[in-house]
């Protein structure tokens, strides 16, 4: 049997790559010609930042299919899991192939409430699951409200 952290781990890598594969490299020059706003400072923090949530996430999943593993409730929970983490894949490649800051923000911001409510739902269940889906709801906001400035300075792009 494959144990379940291996699984958790390559699907929290394959979603993220699967989509990236999907962006070309002209959306990838529009989003870097994009204009930012003076104080953001520590773009070169983001990959690093986005690293750390996924692995947080991952792990935070591991916890709760441990804590009940194979339940229907559980697998509920995996599949709340996935739809969070699609939902932040999505981000780059919606907006990047639709050219729409606009689209960006509504995704970064339901990408938010979604992980809300994932961890309202495993904070019963594991408290450590919980904690560790907070450094995504603490930057989510940030990137959502990064790319509603861009909105403001890209008219044209929003």
């Amino acid at each position: 049997m494959i144990p379940s952290w291996l699984v958790i781990g390559f699907v929290t890598l394959a979603v993220p790559f699967a989509f990236i594969r999907l962006i070309s490299s002209r959306d990838f020059r529009w989003f870097k010609h994009l204009r930012r706003p003076d104080w953001l400072t520590f773009e070169w923090a983001i990959p690093i930042i986005w690293t750390t949530v996924f692995i947080c996430g991952a792990w935070s999943a591991y916890n709760v299919w441990e804590a009940n593993p194979g339940k229907s409730s559980t697998w509920f929970l995996m599949g709340f899991y996935l739809l969070v983490e699609t939902a932040i894949s999505l981000y780059t490649l919606v907006m990047s192939k639709t050219r729409s800051l606009k689209v960006g923000t509504v995704i970064g911001g339901t990408g938010f409430f979604l992980g809300a409510i994932l961890a309202v739902m495993v904070l019963p269940i594991s408290t450590t699951a919980f904690w560790l889906l907070v450094p995504y709801l603490l930057w989510s906001p940030v990137g959502t409200f990064v790319t509603w400035q861009m909105m403001q300075l890209n008219p044209m792009d929003a």
